[in-house]
């Protein structure tokens, strides 16, 4: 089975979710990409070498789902922790083929170019390459949020060309010195200007025939990054896909567990929790009572999400059935607020998925439930309205294997 899309724009809009753990700056590997490129056209690199860095460039962060995290990497230059998610980020690129190649670069994007020139190749340069851009990005990022970027160029400059031959390669650096003498180098660091070099890319992109299992594969990776911000939803994703992908087997159209209903549900099931990424890691994690405006943050994930996939061309339903995932069936749910007939089964059983794999785990506030504890409280769901009740049946007459397909197992973090 296979969907028509374009892969390449699959990942660019999946790399949106790395780029909201920065909460105000939601460009930044968009930015990385975009000046990795602009060094390697100077240098006459071929545009297969600029189209593969590009997208090292967009998810060179894999590696960082916590908030906290992403401000330490952000407000020290050259910190001293930094390797341990350019490992992870590697680790979780290595085991998914398509992009296993971008794994060695991003494994080095913040090893100094010193520690490198004595076995020095392309992988090693175009490593370098990423963390001087990333580098210079977090200058400019500071300055562009203070709405002074063109005043603080000097700066920059002057502190790059500082590390240049102990961080970043020479060759680099005065490529780097030299195109950005140009005001439209940093005015293209501009928030209009990434976008419509984010939408020039799609325009131009032809959709292909990508088989299930390559999308099956590259739902999972970015899965990996969200349910990694906290240590209370590891592997949630996949088993919210599991259990939903199987409620599609028992109360679907056709009953059948592997239609194209079923592929694209378990991909939404992969992908509902991309905007999560967003939240602070402190109230992600908050163990007591949320305030107001800490709910209104985590009701934000599910538009998030929606955000991220509708880019999507041929994912208009997945986008469809993952961003509901928190809406139900009186029209009280969030944050789109539709209801009844507006509320297709598959983001329905979605939502019965979700709530099922969360009571089965643990969370902040309390450990995983028994079976049976579930199945109570989804019986009061269904008895308020808030949870259909042929859903219910359905979950309660396959009880214990749904519990099973919810289970979890703690991923191995090579960062840790």
């Amino acid at each position: 089975m296979s969907l028509f899309v374009n892969f390449r724009c699959v990942v660019h809009a999946l790399s949106d979710s790395l780029d909201l753990v920065g909460i105000n700056d939601v460009y930044h590997g968009k930015r990385v990409g975009i000046m990795a490129v602009e060094i390697l056209r100077a240098l006459e690199w071929s545009r297969e070498d600029q189209d593969m860095v590009f997208d090292a460039g967009l998810l060179h962060d894999i590696g960082v789902s916590s908030s906290d995290l992403h401000h330490q990497l952000v407000e020290d230059f050259d910190w001293e922790g930094s390797q341990g998610h350019a490992e992870y980020g590697a680790y979780l690129l290595s085991r998914f083929a398509p992009l296993a190649h971008l794994a060695a670069p991003i494994r080095l994007h913040h090893t100094h170019w010193s520690d490198l020139k004595d076995r020095y190749g392309k992988t090693e340069q175009i490593g370098n390459l990423i963390f001087l851009a990333d580098r210079i990005d977090v200058l400019a990022a500071v300055a562009m949020l203070n709405n002074d970027l063109m005043d603080q160029v000097a700066t920059i400059r002057a502190k790059i060309a500082k590390q240049s031959g102990t961080m970043f390669d020479p060759e680099l650096v005065d490529t780097f010195l030299d195109i950005s003498r140009r005001e439209a180098f940093w005015l293209a660091l501009e928030a209009g200007p990434v976008r419509d070099y984010m939408e020039n890319i799609s325009r131009n992109a032809l959709q292909t025939e990508v088989d299930l299992e390559t999308l099956r594969g590259v739902a999972s990776l970015f899965s990996h990054v969200v349910d990694a911000k906290s240590r209370f939803t590891v592997e949630h994703s996949e088993g919210v896909a599991r259990v939903a992908r199987y409620l599609w087997g028992v109360l679907g159209e056709n009953h059948d567990p592997d239609d194209e209903d079923s592929a694209k549900l378990e991909l939404a099931g992969h992908l509902h929790d991309l905007g999560k990424l967003r939240i602070p890691d402190a109230i992600l994690d908050k163990p007591g009572k949320l305030t107001e405006r800490e709910r209104r943050q985590i009701a934000a994930h599910a538009y998030e999400t929606y955000r991220i996939l509708s880019r999507i061309p041929g994912f208009e339903e997945i986008a469809r059935w993952a961003a509901f995932h928190h809406e139900i069936p009186n029209g009280e749910g969030y944050p789109f607020r539709v209801k009844g007939d507006e509320l297709p089964l598959q983001a329905r059983l979605l939502r019965a998925a979700d709530i099922f794999q969360a009571l089965a785990q643990d969370r902040p506030y309390r450990s995983a439930l028994p079976a049976q504890v579930v199945l109570d409280h989804l019986k009061k769901l269904a008895a308020d309205g808030q949870l259909d009740g042929f859903i219910y049946d359905a979950i309660a007459a396959n009880l214990q294997e749904l519990y099973r397909l919810a289970g979890h197992v703690r991923r191995e973090n090579p960062a840790n």
